[in-house]
């Protein structure tokens, strides 16, 4: 009897009753044998254990909640302080309203570009560089080439699809493939450190810029190479696009002040034009080749300065001895503003490298206890005035509103869900897989957050200031940039939140 009663009990205690309810009726008023109120201790003592764990799961599962709550605010917050920045700059600078006018906005942009943002890069890079953390963040300046590569495979497959006018082929696909490595992120850095939940540690700010300003020069290559020739007008629609840019030349003249996009990241950029700026120089050069446009369009030669070889001259003679191609490859090169890569930040990456990397400058110029330390400082102080100035001109850029555009509403979209969208998601997909191939830094959550930001940024504005000098599809850039910013909050704060997410397993 007491054998079944026992199994009967345990039966009923474990499928019937919850661990509650178990607990409570673990006290049986009159025990018929010793070894039952034994076999009853047995089973209370289980449940009271069942107890326990179960109070643990949820306690877990409110610390999980907690944490992912974190993790959204950490994220949506800093996005909410850029975003107030922004609409600040709008409000100033819009047209009805314009309590500070365009030509302020310039000089802030010129500030930017050549004190605040220098000093910024001098102050954080120099500090946190050494060559054995060189050698170790060489994956940050390849995977801004990996990140530009696959949007423009992107770019590729959005103008196949989507298909824009010919003539705006190219810009599909350099608006897609080229993305803010710069100055954008840069400020979501430098407003994420400034909150207090981050889980980047310390060092937050300094350690995210150098890595940020670490790869800014391949971007900034690129730009003055492979973007500065793409952009370049069609030889089929030259003659269109050269009727566009005289009307747009006599717009000028009535109005001095020209829209802030085109000078927002690249002050003085109309200084730089030369004659070939905006005419199919690449096309025109290379026209022989084909043979079929050599009557339309003669050789060229080019000087120095820009002008046509005098036939007894002798580079005109060697060049005679050069083969065509060559020749020809030589005057592209000669073109192409390789020069205008030494600008102000770039110059100051350049020197933050190697005073980080020589152990003697280093300790001369960094450190409170250097020489150099209230230099430093004062660079410092400077310095803080990038992430206001970033995002107050960034405002004055959208308070120009979008351009009309003949791209297409089709083709808008494409790139906007290519480059806000997709490439993320690809670029989670690159990061993980060069995490397993043990190419990333072992414990570095900063380090991945930068290499994600690579893929999730919207189109560089430089891009519109490289448009407009060419001549080749400045309003449509104009209005893609706009439409790209704009939407950029909201991409920007889902992907966030899912990279404090999967940084959260590192």
């Amino acid at each position: 009897m007491s054998v079944l009663f026992r199994h009967r009990f345990r039966w009923y205690i474990r499928r019937n009753l919850s661990p509650l309810a178990s607990v409570a009726q673990c006290r049986p008023t009159k025990p018929r044998r010793y070894q039952d109120r034994l076999d009853f201790h047995e089973v209370c003592l289980h449940h009271r254990f069942e107890l326990a764990s179960e109070l643990g799961r949820f306690s877990s599962m409110d610390s999980r909640i907690e944490q992912g709550n974190q993790n959204w605010l950490s994220a949506v917050v800093p996005l909410m302080k850029l975003l107030t920045l922004t609409v600040i700059g709008l409000i100033l600078a819009h047209p009805k309203i314009q309590i500070v006018p365009r030509a302020t906005f310039k000089l802030l942009s010129k500030l930017v570009f050549a004190l605040f943002l220098p000093c910024l890069i001098f102050v954080h890079l120099g500090e946190s560089i050494t060559l054995e953390e060189a050698l170790q963040w060489w994956f940050v300046p390849v995977n801004v080439l990996i990140s530009t590569a696959i949007g423009c495979i992107l770019g590729y497959v959005v103008a196949v699809i989507c298909r824009p006018p010919p003539q705006f082929f190219r810009l599909t696909v350099i608006m897609t493939g080229f993305g803010n490595t710069g100055n954008l992120p840069i400020a979501i850095i430098g407003s994420v450190c400034h909150s207090t939940n981050h889980p980047f540690g310390p060092n937050c700010s300094r350690t995210g810029i150098a890595y940020v300003s670490f790869a800014q020069w391949v971007a900034v290559i690129l730009v003055y190479t492979l973007v500065y020739h793409m952009m370049e007008p069609p030889m089929a629609y030259y003659e269109i696009v050269a009727e566009e840019n005289e009307i747009e030349e006599e717009l000028a003249i009535s109005n001095i002040s020209r829209p802030l996009l085109q000078e927002a990241e690249w002050p003085g950029m109309q200084e730089k034009e030369t004659v070939h700026s905006k005419t199919p120089f690449i096309a025109r050069v290379f026209a022989s080749i084909s043979g079929s446009s050599q009557n339309t369009f003669p050789d060229i030669d080019l000087n120095e300065e820009g002008g046509v070889l005098a036939p007894s001259s002798p580079k005109s003679i060697r060049c005679l001895a050069e083969p065509k191609v060559v020749r020809r490859m030589r005057i592209v090169a000669e073109e192409t503003p390789i020069r205008h890569i030494l600008q102000p930040p770039t110059i100051a990456s350049l020197l933050a490298i190697i005073v980080g990397m020589v152990p003697a400058f280093r300790d001369f110029v960094f450190g409170s206890d250097a020489p150099l330390s209230f230099f430093t400082d004062s660079l410092e102080i400077l310095a803080g005035a990038v992430v206001p100035s970033v995002m107050l001109i960034l405002g004055g850029i959208l308070a120009e509103g979008p351009n009309d555009s003949s791209l297409g509403i089709r083709t808008t979209v494409g790139i906007i869900i290519a480059r806000l969208l997709i490439l993320p998601f690809i670029g989670i997909g690159v990061v993980a897989l060069a995490d397993r191939l043990h190419l990333l830094l072992q414990e570095g959550q900063m380090y991945r957050f930068v290499l994600l930001l690579q893929y999730t940024m919207p189109s560089a504005i430089l891009l519109g200031a490289i448009s407009s000098l060419r001549g080749y599809a400045v309003k449509e850039a104009s209005a893609l940039l706009f439409w790209q910013h704009i939407l950029a909050m909201l991409s920007l704060s889902i992907y966030i939140v899912i990279y404090f997410k999967l940084l959260s397993y590192v």
